[in-house]
């Protein structure tokens, strides 16, 4: 995985150091996340991502909404779902994809969800209070 850093022009004397740039990579090859402050991971873990028929999408997305808890509940491929109380819940689509705790089951590293990112409970909490709505998610085959 290479992630680019754009390059920051030199501080000006006296000015204030600019703060490094929080971002959050998911590869769904690898069932992995890293959450970067500046080019430093911060964060490790696995995760699981959509698995066949429930694709999570590729590219470049940004945190639009948290919530600390939600009931999850729909129809995806034929498939109704409902999970009460999912917990530190990070949507990054208009699609109903997000990032959040997975209490359901503990099989990180292989792909299990319906196309959201599942992730162990205190990954999603610790990631659920460092990344403010915004944060730029980027992901990754």
């Amino acid at each position: 995985l290479l992630l680019v850093v754009a390059a920051v022009a030199a501080p000006v004397a006296g000015a204030a150091k600019p703060k490094a740039q929080k971002t959050i990579v998911v590869s769904v090859g690898q069932q992995m996340l890293w959450a970067y402050k500046g080019n430093k991971v911060v964060l490790s873990s696995y995760v699981s991502t959509g698995r066949a028929g429930f694709d999570t999408p590729i590219g470049s997305f940004a945190v639009l909404s948290k919530l600390p808890s939600q009931t999850m509940e729909g129809v995806i491929g034929g498939e109704y779902y409902n999970v009460p109380d999912v917990p530190w819940v990070l949507y990054f689509t208009n699609g109903g994809h997000a990032l959040h705790g997975t209490y359901w089951h503990n099989n990180f590293g292989t792909p299990m969800s319906h196309g959201c990112v599942n992730l162990p409970l205190d990954v999603a909490a610790w990631l659920y209070n460092w990344a403010p709505v915004g944060t730029p998610v980027l992901i990754v085959s």
